[in-house]
């Protein structure tokens, strides 16, 4: 017998299905405690017919020409939909940060907050985040806030990145 693999989306996922794509772009970070620099990104959003996403999220730092000039924030995670409306995102960073993300979807936009944050002992203070996803012009456009180091949730870095699949 050989195994077929569906690679239909989920029917759970529909209100996920424009993030599926491999995405390219650049955005701006920055903290009170650190000073405001450009990144590049890759995004890789997949699927394979089962009920959830894979995220795979790569940065770099850009130099003030854009070009690449050294390897920065990798996430590794998963979204899905457990009911209608709804959203999970959970998160593994090379930082030692762990993150499970709840929220809720809207035709082209996702909005969500932690529901859990874990990190090693070894990593940066982190307690908190929130995340706007939205399709807008055909881009993946969205921000993320956190609270870290003392600070109170606050914006940290946002990018614009385009579909290049």
């Amino acid at each position: 017998m050989v195994f077929q693999l569906d690679t239909s989306l989920h029917p759970s996922l529909a209100p996920l299905a424009w993030l599926v794509g491999r995405w390219e772009g650049a955005g701006v970070v920055g903290y009170p405690d650190m000073e405001s620099r450009n990144f590049g990104q890759e995004v890789v959003c997949s699927h394979d017919g089962r009920p959830f996403l894979e995220w795979h999220s790569h940065t770099w730092e850009l130099d003030e020409s854009g070009q690449q000039v050294a390897p920065r924030a990798t996430e590794l995670g998963f979204w899905r939909c457990p009911t209608e409306g709804e959203a999970e995102l959970l998160l593994a960073h090379n930082t030692g940060i762990l993150e499970l993300y709840y929220g809720t979807t809207a035709p082209a936009k996702v909005e969500l907050r932690t529901d859990g944050v874990m990190r090693s002992p070894h990593a940066r203070e982190y307690n908190a985040g929130a995340r706007l996803y939205g399709l807008v012009g055909g881009n993946l456009m969205y921000a993320v806030d956190m609270a870290a180091e003392g600070h109170p949730l606050q914006s940290h870095f946002s990018a614009e990145l385009k579909r290049v699949d």
